[in-house]
């Protein structure tokens, strides 16, 4: 465990011309610390932690948050807090002309990771 309590979030943001990286700022067994940043057009794909949450605050930029498996989206702004609970869908698809910028918590550390398909739910939801 780390003992820096205090960091800048800027030397963890990371452009890219692909998908957006997932660049850890500090990690302890009770949650991890994630930069994000994520170019307009990019997506964060719609996953779970199934034993834990994900509580993101927006620094800068918007999107549309992926609130379920059936595709369902909400707005998001800059000086959003959003959390998404133990199980439930979230993603971001990056709809605005500037970068989408937050920071993510998730806790506990070992909360998992899974993908959502959103073509599985519409053939499950029909």
């Amino acid at each position: 465990m780390s003992t820096t309590r205090i960091f800048d979030s800027s030397q963890f943001l990371q452009p890219t011309e692909g998908e957006p990286i997932r660049s850890v700022v500090t990690d302890s067994k009770d949650a991890v610390v994630v930069a994000w940043y994520v170019k307009p057009g990019q997506t964060i794909l719609p996953h779970v932690h199934p034993r834990g949450q994900d509580t993101w605050t927006i620094l800068s930029g918007k999107g549309e948050y992926y609130l379920d498996q059936v595709g369902t989206t909400q707005p998001i702004i800059a000086g959003d807090i959003v959390v998404a609970f133990m199980g439930c869908v979230h993603g971001v698809i990056n709809n605005g002309e500037e970068p989408l910028v937050f920071i993510s918590v998730v806790s506990p550390s070992d909360a998992g990771y899974h993908l959502v398909s959103l073509e599985d739910a519409f053939v499950i939801e029909s």
